[in-house]
């Protein structure tokens, strides 16, 4: 499976976010983190994600009578980088985007169910704004965006640190105009 198709679904991608930040969790430990997932399908992801190297085993040890494996997150190996990114069709993006948007309503509605869930306390977000930009200024957004996002991503668990799902979702909603059908004034 190539890794196009092995991130690009909602349970392996939820599989991921669960492990980053340099944790060791067991598939029990996934089941207990994803519960609305049933327990079948996520030891099936995690034996394809292992098997394809993005998850690797740390350790293991018998558990009445069976083997536990705690599994380690490989980044490098959980990442869709700008040539793959490149390289995807059309409809390899819209498999993405369908697939990142289940993942993260999953994610939303796990978090509704908690018992102590409280939006307004946690900061919680899910604004949309309609953005008009030249090619320089739009440059410049992304640019700033990476610089306050990638220090970040190495950040690993801490007793002061909470685990938050960041999602970006930013293209455009029109066909560029062309200049006859331009506004006054551009």
């Amino acid at each position: 499976m190539d890794t196009l198709d092995l991130l690009l679904h909602p349970v392996r991608l939820r599989i991921v976010h669960a492990m980053s930040g340099g944790l060791t969790r067991t598939t029990s430990d996934l089941c207990a983190r994803l519960p609305d997932v049933p327990k079948t399908t996520v030891y099936r992801h995690v034996g394809l994600l292992a098997e394809a190297g993005v998850l690797e085993v740390e350790g293991e040890q018998r558990v009445h009578g069976a083997v536990e494996r705690h599994y380690r997150l490989r980044r490098t190996r959980a990442v869709i980088d700008q040539d793959a990114a490149a390289s995807m069709s059309l409809e390899d993006h819209r498999h993405g985007f369908a697939a990142a948007m289940a993942a993260l309503l999953a994610e939303f509605n796990a978090y509704l169910d908690r018992e102590n869930a409280d939006p307004t306390t946690d900061s919680v977000s899910y604004r949309q704004f309609p953005l008009w930009l030249n090619e320089d200024e739009r440059t410049e957004m992304i640019s700033d965006m990476v610089g306050v996002i990638m220090p970040r991503l190495r950040n690993e668990p801490a007793p002061d640190r909470g685990h938050h799902l960041l999602s970006t979702i930013f293209f455009p909603t029109e066909d560029p105009q062309p200049e006859s059908h331009r506004p006054q004034g551009e």
